[in-house]
């Protein structure tokens, strides 16, 4: 809260101009970035598929009209109607591509689907350089879109100490494995993804123990928005308490009390 003003002294312009400025921009920011995403996404959306859908009922179309299924239209008609440039042409490009995605959905949703789909994606595997670049790509995309319904709220989303002690990091947990790198035998160890801030997307890997971890009970999202925020944003008071009531335990003692298998998901 601003310091109440002393009588008789007023603030030049140039500090009322920031004041407000600054005032302005943190209430119109939010909306601006939301309204930019939105675009971009629409962007993705008419570029990648909608574009090429409207191509294709273009063509559609003109065999329709050929085959004297449709009244006829002149090509020029068609293409008049379906034009590029017309902002009811990318909505339907849009939608037609939204509608798209949705069919794959429920095409990979089924067995049949599902094994079609990792057949194709086994003959595409076959290909140098889409072999380089679409696992990695495939990895993340599953990491950040899989459905979570079967696992327990925020098991991906862990809290560990690489470096200090007391000093915690928040990470995902990306997968878990044996290896032998306890002089003392196999030890069940976990790969951590810790992203940095703000850029929540990039940041390093680290292999620790499963008994070194705390899982939280928050969502990626949660997460995500509490990294690129710099910690401004924090999860809700009913998690905060909850990670409170956890950190009682030492993450030994947490990992014995919950099986390892539903945790690590």
């Amino acid at each position: 809260m601003s310091q109440p003003q002393p009588p008789g002294q007023k603030h030049s312009f140039g500090a009322d101009f920031r004041r407000f400025f600054t005032r302005g921009l943190a209430a119109i920011l939010p909306t601006l970035i939301t309204i930019w995403l939105v675009l971009r996404l629409w962007d993705f959306l008419w570029e990648s598929l909608g574009q090429h859908l409207v191509e294709a009922l273009r063509i559609v179309w003109s065999d329709l009209v050929a085959d004297h299924f449709l009244p006829y239209q002149p090509n020029r008609t068609i293409y008049w109607f379906l034009d590029n440039q017309n902002f009811s042409t990318q909505v339907i490009g849009v939608a037609l591509a939204v509608l798209a995605i949705y069919i794959v959905g429920i095409f990979v949703g089924n067995l049949i689907g599902r094994t079609f789909w990792r057949f194709a994606e086994r003959n595409v595997m076959r290909i140098p350089l889409v072999r380089a670049i679409y696992p990695a790509v495939k990895q993340v995309t599953d990491f950040i879109l899989a459905e979570r319904s079967h696992q327990i709220p925020g098991s991906r989303v862990v809290a560990c100490r690489p470096h200090e002690d007391r000093i915690w990091q928040i990470g995902m947990l990306t997968g878990r494995a044996i290896w032998s790198l306890n002089p003392e035998g196999p030890e069940e160890m976990v790969t951590v993804f810790l992203p940095s801030t703000p850029t929540a997307f990039t940041g390093y890997v680290v292999i620790v123990p499963r008994t070194a971890v705390v899982e939280l009970p928050m969502t990626v999202e949660e997460a995500l928005r509490l990294l690129v925020s710099g910690g401004v944003i924090t999860p809700s008071p009913e998690n905060t308490q909850r990670i409170d009531a956890m950190a009682v335990l030492p993450p030994a003692e947490q990992a014995a009390d919950e099986p390892p298998v539903a945790r690590a998901g």
